[in-house]
């Protein structure tokens, strides 16, 4: 039975990294004492090891051990027998690049749908999507493929912004860009704003958090969803 946390990001205001996400990842991660971390996204361009040793030092608090899935010889056996997996935020492209590279992209998937309990932020929690077409990161490495892994029927967009009526900024708003890709791809789109997550048990996809969600289905104008709502009719 799948089990898996998808959340817009890892640190929200005044936080500290997954805080307020822990009492979820307790629940989560009960019955597994060690993750293996895909570091592979690299915010800010920071090491493997450096990644690591911050999720390590988030779930000392209730007393998980983190071990880097670069530091494993054969990382498509490390995916296949984790007790859990945690796939940090940071540089989408290069995250997707690097699971290909390393033919895990399919090992994944099949671990996740065998029941593996999963939590991705912001760059894995797109990467659970259909593609990882509605990314907001730049294309710093050219992936061999957009697809991904297809673990919920929709694209996620993390991070969303909803337009500053008293902004002075001239470019496009997180909707724009949104609908644009919907002129080329039907799939549908939800825009997940700072400290709301998706939690999928079992064929059940819901919202959480504190904020609804904006749905975008090629078109439909824009839908906002409250928060508990179950998301399995959007496809």
């Amino acid at each position: 039975m799948k089990s898996i946390i998808l959340a817009s990001t890892s640190t929200t205001h005044g936080g500290t990294y997954l805080s307020y996400l822990m009492k979820q990842l307790e629940k989560l991660f009960s019955s597994t004492n060690e993750i293996v971390f895909i570091p592979y996204a690299r915010p800010n361009g920071m090491s493997h090891e450096q990644y690591t040793q911050i999720a390590q030092d988030a779930f000392d608090p209730i007393k998980k051990r983190i071990v880097g899935l670069h530091t494993f010889n054969d990382p498509i056996d490390a995916i296949k027998n984790a007790q859990g997996i945690f796939t940090g935020g940071g540089n989408t492209f290069l995250l997707v690049s690097q699971l290909y590279k390393y033919d895990l992209m399919h090992i994944l998937r099949d671990a996740v749908l065998g029941g593996t309990p999963y939590l991705g932020t912001s760059a894995g929690s797109n990467i659970c999507g259909i593609t990882m077409g509605t990314t907001n990161d730049m294309p710093i490495v050219y992936p061999p493929s957009f697809k991904t892994l297809g673990l919920v029927p929709f694209n996620i967009n993390p991070h969303y912004l909803d337009p500053d009526p008293n902004s002075k900024h001239m470019g496009e708003t997180r909707e724009t860009r949104i609908k644009e890709y919907q002129t080329q791809n039907s799939i549908p789109v939800v825009g997940l704003r700072e400290g709301s997550w998706i939690r999928v048990k079992g064929d059940s996809t819901f919202l959480r958090g504190p904020h609804s969600a904006r749905v975008f289905e090629q078109g439909k104008e824009p839908e906002e969803v409250p928060s508990g709502s179950l998301l399995n009719e959007i496809k």
